[in-house]
């Protein structure tokens, strides 16, 4: 089995992630952190595999990378073969790790009977939720995560710059979304949408066109869409697409584990003056935030400016949002969609060096469709710079 942390290329990233999390071990009261998720662990080895990674808070330790069959451990010191969780335990005596004294789980990320299942192998230990240590480290980035991320938007970019070849006339949102979703794959994505948060559940993205960006959907999402069942209530319904409506793409950006996120809008031949108005408004916004976004700045600024904006144009009914609105602008984004932190005004947190976010000011025309612009970027000193560069005009279809 090929792992990237055995690779000794990776070996000064993988340092560098592992002191990142131990950073945040303290903020959760833990000794020790127990990986038993597939985005953590990608996190912490670059790669997936059934077992466990274990690290504990002294910084002389390696993490113990723990493999559970069909996955075979590696001829690596740090590597072990276990059967079952009950195992663990006794591998980490042997490697003279003991026991820890309080030990943290990723209650967010986990079903409760593996959480009990774990707390049993542990009997003298206590247990607290490390979720968010985690979320807080992957929050910034490295630098070979944002080129991750760069190579991302470049695929992304290709993928929509075809967009305009796919569409045929009066074909459905659904056979449209098809036919991005084939060039996607055919430039390398990976076809799966990791996204925080267990109630949410999208396939590859959304297409969304005319009355149905206005149709919420369970999930609190600013353009949401009925979707053609509903087991899947979200994104195209199958509608035929008309001229004087907007087309709305929102899909996939994932190409090596990391993802960035990007929407772009089309108009099926002359639409209504508002929507011109709202989506140059949306690009204005996004340049504002560009300039003020800096390491330091509260990100309850990023979202007042942007309501202010929106406000200042006549456009507040709109905004993020018609038949329902939601109270945020952008979300972290990195190996998943929708990590920390979230855009929002009651979040004062500062935006930190290489935070990398996904801004989306978007508006919602009735009877015409969402419009609107959003792109990932990365803080920086200078502002936040754009790792999803592409046309951002309302192009005709």
């Amino acid at each position: 089995m090929t792992v990237p942390f055995l690779n000794p290329d990776y070996s000064e990233e993988l340092a560098l992630r592992v002191k990142k999390v131990r950073a945040q071990m303290p903020t959760a009261h833990v000794d020790a952190v127990l990986v038993a998720s597939s985005t953590n662990m990608f996190y912490m080895s670059g790669g997936i595999f059934r077992g466990y990674i274990y690290l504990d808070s002294n910084p002389d330790r390696s993490p113990l990378f723990l493999f559970i069959s069909p996955s075979e451990a590696p001829d690596d010191s740090r590597c072990m073969q276990i059967h079952k969780p009950e195992h663990i335990a006794n591998r980490l005596s042997e490697s003279g790790y003991g026991s820890p004294a309080r030990l943290g789980l990723e209650y967010g990320d986990m079903l409760c009977s593996d959480i009990e299942r774990l707390k049993k192998c542990f009997p003298e230990s206590e247990f607290a939720d490390a979720s968010a240590v985690f979320r807080k480290a992957r929050m910034t980035k490295t630098p070979y995560e944002i080129r991750a991320m760069e190579r991302d938007g470049i695929h992304q970019a290709v993928a929509y710059s075809q967009v305009s070849h796919c569409y045929q006339e009066d074909m459905t949102d659904l056979e449209l979304q098809i036919e991005i979703e084939r060039v996607l794959r055919r430039e390398g994505c990976l076809g799966f949408l990791r996204a925080a948060g267990s109630r949410m559940e999208l396939n590859l993205g959304s297409v969304l066109n005319g009355d149905n960006a206005d149709n919420p959907s369970p999930y609190d999402f600013a353009m949401g869409g009925e979707g053609i069942d509903p087991s899947l209530p979200v994104g195209a319904n199958g509608m035929t697409m008309r001229r004087g409506t907007v087309v709305m793409v929102d899909m996939n950006g994932g190409f090596n584990g990391y993802q960035t996120d990007m929407t772009r809008c089309w108009a099926l031949g002359d639409v209504p003056e508002p929507a011109h108005k709202a989506h140059d408004c949306s690009r204005a916004i996004l340049r504002e935030l560009e300039r003020i976004g800096k390491p330091g700045v509260p990100i309850s600024e990023l979202y007042k400016r942007a309501v202010a904006m929106a406000e200042e144009a006549g456009l507040a009914a709109y905004f993020m949002g018609h038949r329902h609105k939601v109270r945020f602008i952008g979300h972290g984004v990195g190996i998943e969609l929708n990590e920390m932190p979230v855009v929002m005004e009651r979040n004062n947190d500062p935006l930190e060096e290489n935070m990398t976010i996904a801004l989306e000011p978007k508006f919602v025309i009735p009877h015409v469709g969402a419009v609107g612009v959003e792109n990932t970027y990365q803080v920086t000193p200078e502002g936040l710079r754009n790792l999803t560069v592409f046309n951002e005009e309302l192009s005709e279809l």
